[in-house]
């Protein structure tokens, strides 16, 4: 032990000089090495991201240099095919960064961002707008039906023909500087509007120090709301914040209507607060070069632009959409409203009065303010089907719900999931998938984050670190999907349990899921690429499934017992389907509308003369929508249509929900919930190969016929 101990301190007293640390290769410069390729998130660095941006864009410009410089005449092996797969450095960083931004960012990202966006515009021009790769393009798009080429060949050509058209190609030089410029101010535009957003839903906070302010709140909102408070330093109080598992339950249960008014408020007011997270200013700014890049093609407003591309066409034909279904839907909703006046006056009869007291007429007992249909709403609920949502929540654990819609894909496509926990993540707590075909052929690999933090963005959302597709020399190359979410975290003792909305949000954002493992074909620019109001049917469609008798009893298990849910509360769900659809509907279509309305203004003096809030009122008030109802969106909040790429765009979730309720329907009438052959056929058609025509096209190959509209007209209580 002596001679141990002298060896001991002569190693410690003649140390080596430390040396340098070798500095580690950037992650993102080469393919990754991780199992299944998946991004090497523990290596992932912030410093590692601007080196990669700048060799991704030096290396696809590079690319681009290579096939014009070809002194071969242009043919889609050497032009098409070649732009088609180039770019690979510049997506692996940007799958990586862009997704990161919103669920887990900071300064330093939202920084970078500011840095890279207008680069990434730059470079995306200097592609667009290269007169050589064009003509290049142009001589194979005049040419195509010459060249021998098949179907698939063909439309990836009309595509990226049109792309090229659509972002400038064919303008003359002038336009094109001027279209460089616009699009450079809107990248950075929409980020600043998506970063205001950010903050003021972080820096609100209701606290509440008085006990007696909790009445009426279920004990896992309380619990919640407790441990909140103890993150933020303040033990012993109860912090409520605007992230919907905390905001819902509060304007559901909370007797304290003064409090429900603030945080409702709060909600619908952020980013028109005058401050400077104030998003008036950036929307007026966005409205007006977007009317610019529409003008410079030709179209009278940019929702036609928009629209072209789309199922829709054009702007008249969506305005006529929505405005068939708003009414309906608000005749509905007053007599919704009627009902929970009802319950209000029959509260207030029902008290007992002072002897000098006046009592006060009906008409101003029953007033409903919005702050207060939440609460009433569920009151309604109640006293309609004896239907309390908290009855329900204990059978739908996190790992219930997901374990559910794992099983539902499995009968469909027979596809299974396995967790796999040597995987890196980007966070504690995300969980991964490997997803394999029924015959044990690998599809992807499945990211799932389920909870709120200050770092991510309100919502939830399906995204891509890898898309699926195919290398240039025809090897598959399998997708890493990305669903984010943020549910009613765990509670003390309690587990993570859903509400019935975030239930049917988790199986919405898995149907997204399943289009990206499905999607496949030879092109980038075509496989599960489809239209903006096609979007919305493969996530959409999922939602149906979830609350079918047979596919509960499947997955609703009671986090204590184990037990099934019973038969009794699976009724309840069923009976109550109809329930608050009018007003759901209603402000659905309202912000719908308002998203319309603002892209279809034709004059940019409008637009410099707008008062951003006086415009919505005035829109709203133009289609009647009732003082109790806003739109599910105010403007300054509206982030899928100025922060979301859902600009002129936000029909579509009403849009994609006709198709998706006429193509369960056809399931639910073969008599067979997972009919093999109709599931075989939408995932061939409507998932698989949706990129290969148009998308009305592709619905036919499954459906053999139109979209039934009755099947969403019954769904939402509207025939």
């Amino acid at each position: 032990m002596i001679a141990l101990s002298v060896i001991a301190l002569a190693s410690c007293t003649n140390e080596p000089k430390p040396q340098p640390e070798v500095e580690k290769p950037n992650p993102f410069l080469s393919e990754y090495t991780t199992p299944f390729q998946v991004p090497p998130f523990d290596q992932i660095k912030n410093e590692h991201y601007l080196p990669a941006f700048e060799a991704g864009m030096k290396e696809q410009l590079a690319e681009v240099e290579a096939i014009v410089n070809n002194a071969e005449p242009a043919t889609f092996e050497n032009t098409i095919l070649p732009y088609d797969k180039s770019g690979q450095t510049l997506s692996r960083v940007s799958n990586v960064f862009f997704n990161l931004n919103e669920c887990l960012t900071n300064d330093e990202m939202i920084a970078i961002a500011e840095q890279v966006l207008p680069m990434l515009s730059k470079h995306s021009d200097a592609i667009m707008m290269n007169p050589k790769l064009f003509e290049r393009i142009d001589y194979v798009f005049q040419h195509r039906n010459e060249m021998g080429l098949d179907d698939q060949q063909i439309r990836v050509v009309e595509k990226y023909h049109q792309d090229f058209v659509r972002n400038g190609a064919a303008l003359p030089a002038d336009k094109q500087a001027e279209l460089s410029q616009i699009n450079e101010q809107l990248s950075t535009l929409s980020l600043q509007f998506g970063n205001n957003l950010l903050k003021e839903n972080a820096n609100y906070k209701l606290v509440i120090e008085n006990e007696a302010d909790l009445a009426g709140l279920p004990q896992t909102s309380i619990d919640a709301a407790a441990e909140q408070a103890k993150a933020d330093g303040m033990e012993g109080k109860w912090v409520f914040t605007l992230s919907k598992p905390s905001l819902i339950p509060f304007l559901q249960f909370a007797d304290n209507y003064k409090l429900r008014k603030e945080m409702y408020d709060a909600y619908y007011n952020r980013g028109d607060n005058n401050n400077e997270y104030d998003n008036k200013a950036l929307i007026k700014q966005m409205l007006e070069l977007r009317l610019k890049k529409a003008q410079l093609f030709g179209y009278e407003n940019f929702a036609d632009y928009v629209l072209a591309v789309n199922m829709a066409h054009d702007s008249k034909t969506v305005d006529k959409f929505l405005i068939d279904i708003f009414k309906p839907a608000q005749d509905l909703a007053k007599k919704e409203l009627a009902e929970m006046q009802e319950i209000r006056y029959k509260e207030y009869m029902s008290r007992t009065f002072e002897k000098e007291e006046i009592v006060k007429p009906k008409d101003r007992v029953n007033k409903i303010y919005g702050s207060d249909w939440w609460y009433y709403a569920e009151k309604l609920r109640k006293a309609k089907y004896d239907f309390d949502e908290n009855q329900i929540k204990p059978y739908l654990t996190v790992d219930n719900v997901r374990n559910g819609m794992f099983m539902a894909a499995n009968k469909l496509y027979g596809i299974t999931f396995t967790q796999n926990t040597n995987l890196p993540v980007y966070y504690p707590g995300v969980e991964t998938y490997e997803v394999k075909e029924a015959n044990g052929d690998f599809l992807g690999i499945l990211y799932m984050d389920y909870y709120p933090r200050e770092s991510k963005s309100g919502g939830a959302w399906c995204t891509s670190f890898r898309e699926s597709g195919h290398d240039i020399n025809g090897k598959k190359i399998y997708p890493v999907i990305s669903l984010v979410m943020n549910f009613t975290p765990a509670s003390g003792d309690t587990p993570a349990l859903l509400t019935w909305d975030e239930t049917e949000t988790m199986w919405h954002e898995f149907g997204h899921s399943l289009h990206a493992f499905f999607s496949d074909g030879l092109y980038t620019r075509t496989c599960g690429n489809v239209p903006h109001d096609y979007v919305e049917m493969p996530s959409q469609i999922m939602e149906n499934w979830v609350a079918e008798p047979e596919v509960i009893r499947m997955y609703a298990k009671h986090y204590k017992t184990g037990e099934p849910m019973p038969d009794s509360l699976i009724t309840k769900i069923e009976n109550s389907a109809l329930f608050n659809q009018g007003f759901m509907t209603t402000e659905l279509i309202a912000a719908s509308i308002l998203d319309m309305k603002f892209h279809e203004i034709t004059s940019i003096d409008e637009i410099k003369n707008l008062d951003v809030d006086a415009f919505e009122k005035q829109q709203m008030n133009a289609i009647g929508l009732m003082p109790e109802i806003l739109p599910r969106y105010r403007s300054t909040n509206f982030a899928h249509i100025f922060n979301g790429g859902y600009s002129a765009g936000y029909y579509a979730y009403t849009w994609a929900e006709v198709l998706d309720k006429d193509a369960f329907n056809y399931f639910k009438s073969s008599g067979d919930l997972f009919n093999p052959e109709l599931a075989a056929s939408f995932r061939k058609n409507c998932l698989q190969e949706c990129g290969n025509d148009e998308g009305m096209v592709q619905y036919r190959k499954f459906r053999g016929q139109d979209p039934d509209y009755e099947p969403y007209l019954k769904a939402r209580g509207l025939n």
